[in-house]
Formats: structure tokens, sequence, C-alpha cells
């Protein structure tokens, strides 16, 4: 699958969890740094505190990141000992950052461009996270045309739509995840957007997922890509979005494809296809057995009758 010259647009940046290969990750240090380079977007991650405040964090806990520990919904984020003192391990030392203050840094003036794309992780209680982010956004004037269109509601589990849906209309969702059949059965028709896994567009199946998406005017982003080669592969594919720990390789990469694309395009090759064998298919396949089985443990079956069993025939069969 390859891209037409007269048709070429190259894929947006956006960086995730900001700038994280140069700063700490999922800070706002982080996130101006992206932007700085030129990024047009940002991928963030978010938890609720037990006294009801958005933070900006991957994981459920604190202890990989940061000088505290525990699990992020067990503890405050005020207090003499609230989360709201914690700062990050990897240098320079920096504070978490709440989903309010993500949300002003968006609407600086000179950030108005700038788009968030937020992991909604699917151990979150959706009613409560979705009214607590339409609370925040809502307070913002215009922001039904302003702020909340450049907002995209990235979601795993089928079960977050609906919530979010009711409780943010004016933002956009996206399925994020690396299973093909789940997207299409569950997602299609609610999302403008797929966000996928690099490597399972690499497979038969993937291909002609990208397919669909073009077809059907959808907008696909692939993450987390960060080896030049991956990221030549994405433009030939044609995808709208990189979303990348690297911002300024991939703005690099892509100020050089608009100068002279030929010439720069051939210096990437497509061996690691095969050469790797995370690119292999029952690699693929198995982890999206795994994925779909924990979604189920954290938020819920899918009512998707065979779908757990087709996953389990493609691991057996391929």
């Amino acid at each position: 699958m390859s891209y037409a010259a007269s048709s070429r647009t190259l894929p947006d940046c956006w960086g995730h969890r900001g700038a994280s290969s140069r700063f700490p990750e999922n800070t706002l240090a982080s996130f101006e740094a992206a932007i700085r380079d030129g990024a047009e977007g940002i991928e963030s991650d978010v938890h609720v505190s037990a006294d009801d405040v958005i933070i900006m964090i991957h994981d459920i806990s604190l202890d990989r990141v940061t000088d505290y520990s525990g699990k992020i919904k067990e503890r405050n984020w005020y207090g003499e000992d609230g989360m709201e003192h914690a700062r990050t391990k990897k240098e320079p030392p920096q504070a978490i950052p709440t989903f309010e203050q993500t949300i002003n840094l968006l609407m600086e003036p000179e950030n108005r461009h700038v788009k968030l794309n937020l992991d909604v992780k699917a151990d979150n209680d959706p009613d409560r996270l979705f009214v607590l982010m339409r609370d925040i956004i809502s307070k913002h004037a215009d922001y039904e045309t302003l702020l909340a269109p450049r907002v995209l509601i990235g979601l795993w589990h089928p079960r977050f739509i609906a919530p979010a849906k009711a409780q943010l209309p004016h933002c956009r969702l996206s399925y994020i995840g690396n299973c093909t059949n789940i997207a299409r059965k569950y997602f299609w028709a609610d999302c403008d957007t797929f966000s996928m896994a690099f490597g399972t567009l690499t497979t038969y199946e993937g291909q002609t997922f990208i397919a669909e998406c073009k077809s059907g005017g959808k907008r696909l982003m692939v993450w987390t890509v960060n080896h030049p080669d991956h990221m030549m592969e994405a433009v030939r594919w044609g995808v709208n979005v990189i979303i990348t720990d690297v911002t300024k390789t991939w703005l690099d990469l892509r100020s050089a494809l608009q100068t002279d694309y030929e010439t720069v395009g051939s210096q990437y090759g497509r061996s690691f296809l095969w050469t790797t064998f995370h690119f292999y298919a029952p690699f693929h396949f198995l982890k999206k057995y795994v994925l779909a089985l924990r979604l189920v443990q954290l938020a819920g079956p899918f009512d998707f009758g065979t779908d757990m069993a087709e996953i389990r025939d493609d691991v057996v069969t391929r």
C-alpha cells in the first residue's frame, strides 16, 4: 500500500506523553516541549484521585514515575501528603499536572491550534470521569467551538462510548487498541478516529483496516512510532497522525520529506517487517487476545458473543 505522489499529505506529529524522550512523561514541561518542537498535538493519560481530581499520568499507581507510591484512586490530590507534592523521578523533577492545568495550557492564545488526545484507561469509572471532564472543559468561554473539538477522547472499551457521548458531546471520540475486530464492531459508528498500535497495521488484516478507514472517511493514528524506518512505513500507509516519544525525530524527517520525498524516503527500508518477531502475525494475534481478556477483566464483558472465540482461533490457527 503506497502513497500517491499527487495527493501526498504527510502525517501530523502528536507527542506521546509530550516530548517524553527528553522530559518526564505526562508533565507540563513535556507537553510544552512537544508544542515548541512544532507538534500539532499531544497525547496523555488520565486517572482520578480519591478527592475527584483528574491527573495526567499513565499508570494506575505512582510508583514507577514519581517519588510517591500507592494507587492513584486511593490517594488524595490535596493535603499535606497529597499527590500535588509528588515529583517525577526523571530529571528535571516535575509535578504531576492536573487535567485542568493541561486544558489551561491548550487555551493559551499561542496554543489554540494544538490538539489533545486523552487515553482513557479501562480501569476508570466513565460516568465519574466524564462528568469531571465536562465541568472543567465547560468553564471556558466558547468551549463548544474553541476547545472541545480539539479534545479527542480515546476509548479502549465500548462501555465508555455512551457516557462519553452523553457528557462530552462536543468532543471527538476515538478507538484505541490493537484489535481491528473490536474497532469495527463496537466503535466504527461512533468514532471518527482510530488510534492503532503500529504493529497491528503491519499485518494483512491491518492493511485491510487501513483501506477501510480511508474508504470510510475515518482518521487513522498510529502509536508509538519512534524509529525512522517505522515512521516512513506509516507515511507510506498514508496515516493521518504519528504518535511518538521523539517529536523532533519525526518533525525533522517530515521536513526533509517535504523537501525531497523520493530521495529521503528511499533511505528507509522495510526489512524490519521480516526480521523482527514483533511484526510476525502470530505475535500480534496473541497480543490482541491478551488485551481483550484484560479489558474484560477491568471493565466488564463486551457482550460481543463469539468475538473472543474468533480471536482465540486466530492465535491457534495462524
